[in-house]
C-alpha cells in the first residue's frame, strides 16, 4: 500500500499539470505548396496557399491561389483563388475558373510568363 500511495500522487499531479489538450486539426490547418500543372519548358504552376469558403447553405470548400515557378523565379497570379485544377491551353497559356463562396465564377487565361489572368 505505500508503494502505490507514490504512484498516485504522481499520476494525479499528472493529470492536473495545466498542460492544454492538443488543438483540433481544424484550428492547427496549415497549407503546403503542391503542384497543380506542368506545363513545357520547365514551368510549373503551383497552389501556395489557400482558403477555406462557404457556400450559401453552410458548406465548406477549399479555394486555392497559384503561383507560377520557372528558372528560380516565382510569379504569383494575382487575386485569382481557384477550387479546379487548372487545365493547359499551348506553352504559354493555363486556363481556369476564379472562385467565390465555393463556386466558380468568370473563366480565366493566365498568361505563364506573366501570370496576368485575363478575363473569358
Amino acid at each position: 500500500m505505500m508503494r502505490a500511495a507514490p504512484l498516485l500522487i504522481l499520476a494525479a499531479l499528472g493529470a492536473c499539470s495545466g498542460k492544454e489538450a492538443p488543438p483540433t486539426q481544424a484550428r492547427t490547418a496549415t497549407w503546403s505548396d503542391s503542384l497543380a500543372l506542368a506545363a513545357p519548358g520547365g514551368v510549373e504552376v503551383w497552389y501556395i496557399g489557400a482558403r477555406t469558403a462557404r457556400d450559401s447553405a453552410g458548406g465548406t470548400c477549399t479555394e486555392r491561389v497559384m503561383q507560377i515557378r520557372r528558372d528560380g523565379a516565382k510569379i504569383l497570379i494575382p487575386l485569382l483563388y481557384t477550387g479546379e485544377a487548372p487545365v493547359l491551353v499551348n506553352d504559354s497559356t493555363l486556363r481556369t475558373n476564379l472562385w467565390l463562396d465555393c463556386r466558380p465564377m468568370r473563366s480565366y487565361d493566365v498568361n505563364l510568363r506573366t501570370g496576368r489572368p485575363i478575363p473569358k
